[in-house]
């Protein structure tokens, strides 16, 4: 079955470009070998990190959002906890929350339609009887 995850990553600020696409590039293919796919990777940059981590106090974030299953998880946080530029990484599964967020988007929909409704009903009704004349000829 599967679920789609965020997988937040923080490499070591002084990793060289080249050195960081050949690491997202490894990541990708363990999740299409693991009949897996990744909907995005997002490079955030370089940022400040809220404490020092193994003696850095920066480090450059990445987010890749994946679908597939727990295998893929479990494989890709093995191998990114013996990659040694990896100062921090952690795995959300998001798809639970996209379908609550889903349930109430329509539920705010079907209550706006509802209360939508009397507006116009009220609307007609105000309409004076005269603006109502029959077409006669």
């Amino acid at each position: 079955m599967n679920r789609t995850y965020e997988l937040m990553f923080i490499v070591r600020p002084d990793m060289a470009d080249e050195d960081l696409d050949k690491l997202i590039a490894n990541l990708e293919s363990i999740v299409t070998a693991a009949s897996g796919s990744i909907k995005s990777v997002d490079r955030m940059g370089k940022r400040r990190l809220a404490y020092m981590v193994r003696k850095f106090r920066e480090g450059v974030y990445i987010l890749l959002t994946i679908e597939g299953a727990g295998t893929v998880v479990h494989e890709l946080e093995r191998r990114l906890r013996v990659t040694e530029p990896v100062i921090k990484f952690l795995t959300v599964r998001i798809d639970e929350e996209q379908k609550r967020l889903e349930k109430i988007k329509k539920l705010r929909d079907a209550k706006k339609k509802v209360s939508a409704q009397p507006a116009v009903v009220a609307e007609e009704a105000a309409l004076p009887p005269a603006a109502e004349t029959p077409a006669t000829a």
